[in-house]
């Protein structure tokens, strides 16, 4: 794999941050893109769900913002609205989440994504040593 297969990778790497890329086989008929990762990446038995992050793109009163929270999860829009310091937060609609991070659906990395939006995490991931979210493409992950 180049050094830098994917923007979030690149961002990986010019920051130096230690990580490794996951492959799983993506299949292009999925649409829940955090759970197909979830059950690719748990059937080994070492990595736990929650573990496993997914990144969502929400619309806020200025633009837009993330949210990275466990893949099996529900993103709380209120709760997301209050840490991020808003009134109110929608999902984006996803062509609209599509242009402003460079990444297609199931894809979307909270890193290297086209502009530096404001982000939060869910706090669960404080409780592992590793997490798991997208790495650019479909059925790359990146521990980090």
């Amino acid at each position: 794999m180049p050094a830098a297969a994917t923007p979030a990778l690149a961002a990986l790497i010019t920051a130096g941050v230690l990580h490794e890329v996951v492959k799983f086989e993506h299949d292009s008929r999925e649409r829940s893109y955090g759970v197909e990762a979830v059950h690719a990446l748990t059937d080994a038995g070492d990595i736990a769900a929650e573990q496993i992050l997914k990144t969502l793109i929400i619309a806020v009163p200025d633009g837009f913002a993330v949210a990275v929270v466990p893949a099996s999860s529900k993103l709380a829009l209120k709760a997301a609205a209050a840490a991020l310091g808003v009134p109110k937060a929608a999902m984006a609609e996803p062509a609209a989440a599509q242009r402003a991070t460079g990444y297609v659906l199931g894809a979307v990395s909270p890193f290297g994504q086209r502009a530096l939006l404001p982000t939060v995490v869910d706090s669960s991931a404080l409780g592992w040593d590793r997490v798991y979210c997208s790495a650019g493409r479909r059925g790359w992950d990146v521990a980090v």
